[in-house]
């Protein structure tokens, strides 16, 4: 049994008795845990026949060298903020990738294809969802990137896998994000279309680096439009 990353479930759906048609892997960001986007699920207001495993993986702690080497649950040192790039920490970022693909592997075990899996993530852990979910061997159902960034974008352009042009994407991002400029995003959205995917959604919501309702509801409908074909 490989060693997995300690993870909160949450399970939706009324019939208890069904196993999860889909799972979600949602990624927290710099310095939060498992536990940030738990409360984000009944505002989904998904179906309730909709069986769905949400999963909710806990980083490792590390010291992150932009706050004073300080230790905390981190996907990747963040050396600098000031380009797209940060001074990407690659060696933490494709282990944490090796540490989701376990993930995925698990959720294959559990009777759920990677077809039917959703990566998500805020901020750090949307760029987890970027580094990984790009890079699957197997198509995923989608991804969900919100307030972040795709880093190593050259050596992406090389390692992301061409056959999945058409995965769904949704990207969400606030107007006036102190912590990852708007720009950053909106670079990665430039990057996927010159790429050549096909279906990712760009929104823009009036917040800072955070989630609001109106975000919400989007990503429940773009959820639901996923969910649907079960």
């Amino acid at each position: 049994m490989e060693n997995l990353l300690d993870c909160v479930e949450i399970e939706h759906g009324s019939d208890k008795t069904a196993a999860p048609s889909y799972s979600v892997i949602w990624m927290h960001g710099l310095g939060a845990d498992a536990n940030d986007f738990v409360p984000v699920i009944p505002e989904l207001r998904l179906p309730e026949d909709r069986r769905i495993r949400f999963v909710f993986p806990n980083a490792p702690v590390r010291p992150v060298t932009i706050n004073n080497q300080m230790p905390m649950r981190a996907w990747y040192d963040i050396i600098a903020l000031s380009s797209v790039s940060r001074d990407v920490d690659e060696t933490g970022l494709r282990a944490s990738q090796t540490a989701i693909e376990a993930l995925i592997r698990r959720e294959n075990e559990r009777g759920v294809p990677t077809e039917r899996i959703i990566l998500a993530g805020f901020s750090q852990g949307c760029a987890m969802a970027y580094q990984t979910g790009l890079r699957s061997p197997a198509r995923l159902a989608g991804l969900i990137c919100l307030s972040g960034y795709l880093p190593m974008a050259d050596k992406t352009a090389n390692e992301h896998n061409k056959s999945h042009l058409d995965m769904p994407i949704f990207i969400g991002h606030g107007t006036y994000d102190p912590v990852v400029n708007i720009a950053f995003g909106e670079q990665t959205r430039d990057w996927l279309a010159a790429q050549g995917y096909t279906r990712t959604q760009w929104h823009t919501y009036p917040m800072a680096h955070s989630v609001n309702l109106d975000e919400i509801n989007d990503i429940s409908a773009f959820l639901q439009s996923i969910t649907g074909a079960a």
